[in-house]
């Protein structure tokens, strides 16, 4: 650090933690995860947590301020999802219901595991196993989608899909039925209802936004396109993390100082991992999706059995790699878009 001089202007004194940071850690943490969370809907706390725990936060706080960073972010990402008419305003209300009940139970869960003694072992093979079923799904449909094209079988407006469990689950009738409108379907207002109560048991119990189990859910489940699942998704996020702050500063485990240098980064990354849905094709976000739960799963094993910083290399890593790879496809797709406009007024 010497050999530019004195780098002290690096480093921000935290007073509610009170641990000096290297701040453009949290500058770079914050864009990264706005580009990311922006671009797939997830809340991103399975990344954000390790990389404030390497930059110095204790645990508790590294927690608390990564869920009100991510409120905020996801508020970022939700106006201009808004924008792109990508938001289904009236399937994110409906799915509140079930997500807050689903939270507290799973935080619930979360406390008599830690009366237990056995909470941190429990809760990252929840983790791991869910995280294998998530990018299982993944996967499988991108192969049974694959397979479809090949034979020529095509599935209407939304182009060729894989997995369609919604269709079944759309056959449920029990009353109320609810049509929405932007995602393009009606439903047994409990469909939505159940699955985000059950996405939120998980969310309380792992301690996350859901995003990463809710967009597969709302995909797979619920039958949503993919761009009105990215942006319905950050709508319940936001809710949820909002949620999740008021606890944690209640707690006075919030880094407040540290939030709003991480919000400064992820304002400018949202608006890009946003732009860049536009000009991603479904199955180019899914993949990029599944590469990045599995990243996840074997980070948290390596963690597991002590490789704590094997587990942040590959955390930070997947974070930078997927980072470029989404700007790449938002300075691709904005080129491509220029030279459209020009050939069409020429």
């Amino acid at each position: 650090m010497e050999m530019f001089g004195d780098s002290s202007w690096l480093y921000m004194y935290m007073p509610i933690a009170g641990v000096t940071i290297f701040w453009p850690g949290l500058v770079l943490i914050g864009f990264s995860v706005g580009v990311i969370g922006g671009f797939f809907g997830m809340g991103g706390a399975w990344m954000v947590t390790p990389g404030l725990n390497i930059l110095g936060f204790p645990m508790a706080f590294a927690i608390g301020t990564d869920i009100a960073h991510i409120a905020g972010k996801s508020m970022v990402s939700t106006m201009r999802h808004s924008k792109f008419g990508n938001v289904d305003y009236k399937l994110g209300i409906v799915m509140i219901i079930g997500t807050m009940f689903g939270i507290e139970i799973g935080a619930q869960l979360i406390m008599y595991l830690e009366r237990m003694g056995t909470v941190g072992s429990v809760v990252r093979w929840v983790y791991v196993v869910f995280l294998l079923l998530i990018s299982f799904m993944v996967f499988y449909d991108y192969y049974k989608a694959v397979n479809k094209k090949k034979h020529g079988e095509g599935e209407g407006d939304r182009g060729t899909e894989g997995i369609t469990w919604y269709k079944t689950l759309h056959k449920i009738r029990i009353p109320p039925m609810m049509h929405f409108e932007k995602a393009g379907f009606t439903c047994s207002a409990w469909l939505p209802i159940v699955v985000s109560f059950v996405t939120g048991i998980l969310a309380g119990f792992l301690g996350i936004g859901g995003g990463l189990l809710r967009m597969p859910a709302l995909i797979y489940l619920i039958g949503c396109p993919t761009h009105i699942a990215v942006g319905t998704d950050l709508f319940e996020v936001m809710i949820s993390g909002l949620y999740g702050a008021f606890t944690y500063t209640l707690k006075g485990r919030i880094e407040l100082v540290a939030v709003f240098v991480m919000l400064t980064g992820a304002a400018i990354g949202a608006q890009i991992g946003t732009v860049a849905t536009k000009y991603a094709k479904g199955y180019g976000i899914r993949i990029a999706f599944g590469i990045a739960v599995l990243c996840c799963m074997i980070s948290i094993i390596l963690k597991e059995y002590g490789y704590a910083m094997m587990s942040a290399a590959l955390i930070l890593g997947t974070i930078s790699l997927i980072c470029l790879y989404i700007m790449k496809i938002m300075f691709v797709g904005a080129a491509q878009e220029l030279r459209d406009k020009k050939q069409a007024q020429g």
